[in-house]
């Protein structure tokens, strides 16, 4: 697909690297698996690889950099800025001109590449005008530091004034099934001003890959989301059960027909798929070969009309 207006052409389907690391303090995953399934996933054409300056405090970065340290023209590296963590906890935003300078400078150095492809803040919160901020991205695209700009996680009032200072390539925000909100507002302005969309949380944090039943254990991190609590988790797993009956009806699993529904919403959208395991590769890969017919279609998007799914959004932390 081509990323934005004549921008440059990458892989329909993105692989997420976040679980390559360790975010929320929790062990990391083997190292040397992870880059083995970055090669692999750059073997099969999955080019776009997306990271985040944050992910393990840079471990993610500079597992990417060895990855690629010999293969920097078949990746397209993109990367998010601007999140602050202290000992895994979220602490907040910075994204005012000069922290920016300094990140995209420390996120060279960690990847080992002289241009980030796409470079773009991780979300905004106010304390910084949208014009600042991609008015500053865009001075590095004068310097070669950066070949493209995109967003994540704003509105569609954000989205224009962004696109305004300079031409925005991509939006990444989470969208699945369960997730559509995007679809009354954000995702109209982003096709009518030529914007990709890279689509994470795909089966919306597991919600929808047939594998979880209520209640959640103890210890569950989602118990912390509505959704995932007493009714709103019964109610939300009946839908699900209708993606899982559809799946084994088609021969496939809950997450690729998950996938393939992102993926079937239009050709300006990428499904970002998280993977540290070379295992996870080909049933995600061949997600992107599913088909529906109208009536498969239709069976969906009336069980998954906005609304149907109880509880805020897990995305809203």
């Amino acid at each position: 697909m081509v990323l934005g207006k004549n921008g440059p052409l990458v892989s329909k389907l993105g692989l997420g690297c976040m679980r390559m690391s360790s975010i929320w303090g929790g062990p990391t995953p083997n190292e040397a698996e992870s880059i083995a399934t970055i090669h692999e996933a750059l073997d099969n054409g999955i080019n776009f690889l997306n990271t985040g300056d944050f992910y393990g405090a840079g471990h993610n970065e500079m597992l990417i950099g060895k990855a690629i340290k010999n293969r920097r023209n078949d990746a397209f590296i993109s990367v998010k800025f601007g999140a602050i963590f202290h000992n895994g906890h979220w602490l907040g935003l910075d994204l005012r001109p000069i922290a920016i300078k300094n990140f995209v400078n420390y996120s060279l150095t960690r990847l080992g590449i002289e241009t980030i492809d796409l470079y773009q803040p991780s979300r905004m919160d106010g304390s910084v005008p949208v014009e600042d901020i991609i008015g500053t991205v865009a001075d590095l695209v004068k310097e070669g530091k950066v070949r493209n700009i995109g967003v994540s996680e704003i509105s569609a009032d954000q989205l224009r004034k962004a696109n305004d200072v300079y031409p925005i390539s991509a939006l990444e925000i989470g969208y699945s099934l369960a997730d559509r909100q995007i679809e009354t507002d954000l995702l109209p302005t982003a096709k009518e001003l030529g914007i990709s969309v890279v689509a994470f949380a795909n089966t919306a944090e597991g919600l929808l890959t047939g594998d979880l039943k209520a209640p959640l254990a103890a210890d569950d991190y989602r118990n912390h989301f509505s959704r995932f609590q007493g009714d709103n988790l019964v109610n939300n797993l009946e839908k699900a059960a209708v993606l899982k009956q559809l799946a084994s009806a088609k021969g496939c699993s809950p997450t690729q027909l998950a996938i393939a529904w992102v993926k079937e919403q239009g050709d300006y959208i990428m499904p970002l798929v998280s993977m540290s395991r070379r295992s996870r590769l080909p049933e995600n890969i061949a997600a992107m070969d599913i088909v529906f017919t109208p009536q498969e279609l239709n069976t969906l998007n009336t069980t998954f009309a906005i609304g149907a799914i109880h509880g805020g959004t897990y995305l809203q932390r």
